[in-house]
């Protein structure tokens, strides 16, 4: 079975930096596509980063370009999210994503249950 669990979010000031981690089990992450989004309540999810199969190209959202960095270790099993230079906007709750093949088709069918970013300002 298809499991993603997220962690490391939490409160911060603006300026401030966070990692999130997902770790991922039922597969080999090398073989998908594996992305962050976020979402804030009333508010479309928003893609934030991505990352091909097999540490492929990697995608960021111009929103958080030169902030945030996308990752996973070598074995594959977790995705990482780095996030400096933290703004207020940036608050909401994060998810990771997993879709089988390239990034530039995918289809999410495996979602965590999401890691919460506060940024005061």
């Amino acid at each position: 079975q298809v499991q993603l669990a997220e962690s490391g979010g939490g409160s911060v000031q603006a300026g401030g930096s966070l990692t999130l981690s997902c770790v991922v089990s039922g597969y080999t992450s090398g073989d998908y596509c594996m992305a962050w989004f976020r979402q804030v309540p009333g508010k479309e999810r928003e893609s934030v980063a991505a990352i091909n199969p097999r540490d492929g190209p990697t995608y960021v959202a111009g929103s958080v370009e030169g902030r945030f960095t996308i990752s996973r270790d070598n074995a594959g099993n977790t995705l990482y999210l780095r996030m400096n230079s933290l703004k207020p906007e940036d608050t909401a709750m994060y998810y990771c994503a997993a879709a089988r093949g390239s990034c530039a088709s995918a289809d999410f069918a495996y979602w965590g249950q999401g890691t919460q970013v506060t940024v005061s300002s």
